[in-house]
């Protein structure tokens, strides 16, 4: 595939006010997805905007509105709003385009930039290769006449129509009175629309991570920390804890106990369910290469499969597409629920946990560990510049480990889309195996890197 120059795995990020996360990279952004976008009849176009909680978001934004409006699309701005969120309002605007302004799980020192189409779906590597060709040209081309600029408008109840939207999601029949649910919102996009659906719903709502200033995000506490989930759901009692991240499209889910649930168990959780009830399409679910084997096993021992694709969220929701499957996700928690969304929702996904809970009548506690996990072991290792898995001694290592871990286990090396590491992930039923291959292949990627 052609090498981008701005676009990762999951839109354009960076840290805030360097190379590509700069106002003029922004501005770029705008002036170009605004072009492409543009069709050629008389109508009105339109984008939607909204944003996490960073500090940056204040320069980020602006820089896009500007972009946008000189082309002379109109700009509705959503303000603070989950990531899948915006992909609903772009459709429910019938928008031209959404964007969302955020950095996910990262520190508040970064941030980033997601494009969405106007059928809600994130843009594909060729529709961003093409945005990129643009925005390397002249700022001075293609801009509107002083009669035709873009207006720019707030949404004033952007919040309230995503928190709608989230409680038809769950079951009508069902109330979550008598829950008591802890929320960390990461102090992220998520602070008001989260507690809110959920006390809508009938729970009892114990709230964190609710108190974004602008820096805090993600800062010791969402699903990258939930050691404060854990604290909070121990110290009120709760039924079961929910932790988001900063842009709130993922999760990660503890039960009374404070035992942390990660994405994988939580995908095999609403398969079983969905499958007893016949509402599992496609005969199973998507994943990454990531994923637990022991989620490949879980759904091969109920006639299910498992069907994994490169990581990335909008990899996954690609092979939904083709596939008909309903259910996908990462071991991260990033699911996608296709009934309902059109991307990865940690909310959503919440509710229909919340749902399972509420049709079992047994504690999360016992819901929680749906399959013995295979013993995984993960480990990155960060180099400067080069392509150290491009090495001859490193190809050599990982094709002797795999040949050593052979059928009762996998291998995956791979650079990361969003920062300068390689990740190296082993999984195999023999745990000293397992520890051995991933050191040898780490010790040959660091020399390799040096």
């Amino acid at each position: 595939m052609t090498k981008r120059a701005y676009f990762g795995t999951d839109g354009i990020r960076g840290q805030a006010n360097s190379h590509p996360m700069t106002a003029e990279v922004a501005l770029r952004v705008g002036l170009a997805a605004g072009k492409m976008f543009m069709s050629q009849d008389e109508r009105r176009h339109m984008v939607v905007i909204g944003k996490d909680t960073r500090l940056s978001g204040y320069m980020v934004e602006p820089a896009l509105v500007a972009g946008f409006a000189s082309v002379g699309m109109d700009v509705r701005l959503l303000g603070p709003m989950p990531t899948p969120g915006v992909a609903m309002m772009t459709r429910s605007l019938r928008a031209d385009l959404g964007v969302m302004i955020s950095a996910s799980h990262n520190a508040y020192t970064d941030n980033g930039i997601k494009l969405f189409g106007p059928d809600g779906y994130k843009l594909s590597d060729e529709r961003e290769l093409e945005i990129e060709a643009l925005m390397d040209q002249s700022l001075s081309e293609g801009l509107a006449a002083p009669t035709a600029l873009g207006r720019v408008a707030r949404v004033q109840d952007s919040q309230a129509r995503y928190v709608e939207i989230a409680k038809a999601t769950f079951p009508r029949r069902l109330s979550l009175n008598g829950l008591r649910v802890v929320i960390d919102c990461a102090n992220g996009a998520a602070y008001k629309v989260a507690p809110t659906a959920l006390y809508e719903l009938g729970a009892e709502v114990i709230s964190i991570g609710v108190g974004p200033n602008g820096t805090n995000i993600n800062e010791d506490c969402g699903s990258t920390h939930p050691e404060a989930m854990i604290r909070a759901v121990k110290e009120y009692r709760a039924d079961i804890g929910v932790a988001l991240d900063g842009d709130a499209d993922r999760l990660v889910i503890c039960d009374e106990k404070g035992h942390v649930v990660d994405g994988d168990q939580i995908m095999a959780l609403i398969a079983g369910h969905w499958a007893r009830k016949g509402r599992l399409n496609g005969g199973g679910v998507v994943a990454t290469v990531m994923s637990n084997l022991g989620l490949e096993r879980f759904l091969a021992a109920r006639d299910l499969k498992l069907e994994r694709t490169q990581v990335g969220d909008r990899y996954v929701m690609a092979r939904m597409r083709e596939g008909g499957f309903n259910l996908g996700g990462e071991q991260s928690g990033h699911l996608i629920l296709s009934d309902f969304s059109t991307t990865g929702d940690g909310l959503l996904a919440a509710l229909q946990v919340l749902a399972v809970l509420k049709d079992s009548d047994k504690p999360m506690s016992a819901l929680a560990r749906q399959f013995d996990p295979v013993p995984q072991l993960l480990e990155n290792v960060r180099f400067v510049s080069g392509k150290p898995l491009d090495a001859a001694p490193v190809k050599a290592v990982i094709k002797d480990a795999e040949q050593r871990l052979g059928g009762g286990g996998r291998i995956v090396v791979r650079a990361s889309g969003t920062e300068p590491l390689i990740r190296i992930m082993a999984e195999g039923d023999d745990e000293g195996l397992v520890r051995q291959v991933v050191k040898e292949i780490a010790g040959a990627v660091k020399k390799a890197a040096a």
